[in-house]
């Protein structure tokens, strides 16, 4: 926590917004997508689903296989409704992730991290998007999975088990990846690299918390730089990078 708040100004003199952005690929995704303000039916869903599991007051037992929780103490029971306000995607975000789909046409998109589906559902929402959600705690996962078969989201697939043990499974390739799970340096690299296979010149990779810690912040200036990564865009909570061959060798600081 203490390396996220000493992060935060640094970000904010370095980020800019839409009007000191001059690479157009970028300045229309930023314009048309990060910023765009309408709101779209598909919201709905997505309040409903984040409200379900904020007025969940279940406790249930939950496995950390990654860096762990900022709040929680570790392999404790802990209330949904407590995970929900304080872990996973918020609610701008998770719309924020139905935005990119739509807006990018994504058609197949893979996440690392289910825990209660507050990313899922925001690229679920998108119905022309098939979403392949990667978990290795069990009652997380569960919960997710039975909420998104309440709200009939059949394009939605669940991957229970270990990453090192499921990721076999992922697609040859993929449009979209959402690294959100195992906040640590070595094994989001790892991730990252291991998820290169599927990509394709079109294909964006979010990475999740790049502020988390300074090892997240080493994982992600280690993944800017990777020859295959032609764009990066730094939004402080998010990482998102692009392969396009034809772009320029670009970082970018965005406030979102």
């Amino acid at each position: 926590m203490n390396h996220l708040l000493k992060s935060y100004p640094r970000f904010w003199l370095k980020s800019t917004n839409a009007h000191g952005v001059h690479s157009p690929f970028v300045y229309d995704w930023v314009t048309r997508c990060l910023y765009d303000k309408k709101d779209y039916a598909a919201y709905r869903l997505i309040k409903a689903y984040h409200k379900a599991m904020r007025s969940n007051h279940h406790a249930i037992e939950v496995k950390d296989f990654g860096a762990g929780s900022r709040v929680f103490s570790p392999n404790k029971k802990r209330k949904v409704s407590a995970i929900a306000k304080q872990a996973g995607s918020t609610l701008k975000r998770s719309q924020l992730l139905y935005r990119i789909c739509r807006y990018f046409d994504i058609k197949q998109a893979v996440e690392l991290g289910t825990s209660l589906g507050l990313g899922s559902i925001g690229m679920a929402a998108n119905s022309g998007t098939q979403v392949h959600s990667f978990e290795a705690c069990q009652a997380t996962a569960k919960l997710a999975q039975n909420q998104m078969q309440k709200m009939q989201r059949n394009n939605w697939q669940l991957h229970l088990g270990l990453f090192k043990d499921t990721l076999k499974q992922v697609p040859d390739k993929i449009d979209l990846a959402f690294i959100d799970g195992h906040h640590d340096e070595q094994a989001t690299y790892a991730y990252f690299c291991t998820l290169l296979a599927h990509k394709h010149n079109d294909s964006v990779f979010i990475i999740d918390d790049i502020y988390w810690s300074a090892g997240m912040q080493r994982a992600w200036e280690r993944i800017k730089k990777h020859p295959e990564v032609r764009v990066s865009i730094d939004c402080f909570y998010w990482g998102l990078v692009f392969f396009r061959a034809e772009q320029a060798r670009e970082e970018f600081s965005i406030r979102m």
